[in-house]
């Protein structure tokens, strides 16, 4: 039996700091907060970036929505976003933006199996991310 599973829809980030985390993935990601939603009582839980088609959801550690992972910590996820230029481009983006490069670019392939390089970054809290594109394929085996 196939599984009908298409793409990941969203992913949660816990943020140490919301308002810093929302400026990261606003002012440097290029993401939309299109709006907040609120769980319990009606407070605000969690703020939406749309990034594409994905979205991620920011989180208070301090106070998070109802319900959550078994262990909440700030910078524990890791995170792929595609890339649609060149890799030089991606690196001169994030330098440009005053953000640390980790490693790369690198070679690596994709979900649908296709070789293309990636460069890893940092979020405010930890978590790792990083730009993937394929439009520098490249054939390096690991």
């Amino acid at each position: 039996m196939t599984i009908p599973i298409r793409t990941i829809d969203h992913v949660v980030v816990m943020a140490s700091d919301i308002e810093r985390s929302i400026a990261f993935y606003r002012d440097v990601l290029g993401g939309l907060t299109p709006f907040e939603t609120a769980f319990r009582e009606g407070r605000i839980k969690v703020m939406q970036v749309v990034l594409g088609g994905t979205v991620v959801n920011l989180q208070r550690l301090d106070d998070p929505a109802y319900i959550v992972a078994d262990r909440l910590e700030a910078g524990t996820v890791d995170v792929c976003f595609r890339w649609d230029g060149e890799i030089a481009a991606a690196v001169d983006y994030l330098r440009s933006r005053g953000v640390g490069i980790v490693e790369g670019p690198v070679p690596r392939p994709a979900a649908d199996g296709v070789w293309g390089q990636s460069v890893y970054f940092r979020d405010p809290d930890g978590n790792l991310l990083d730009f993937l594109t394929t439009a520098t394929p490249t054939d390096a085996i690991f």
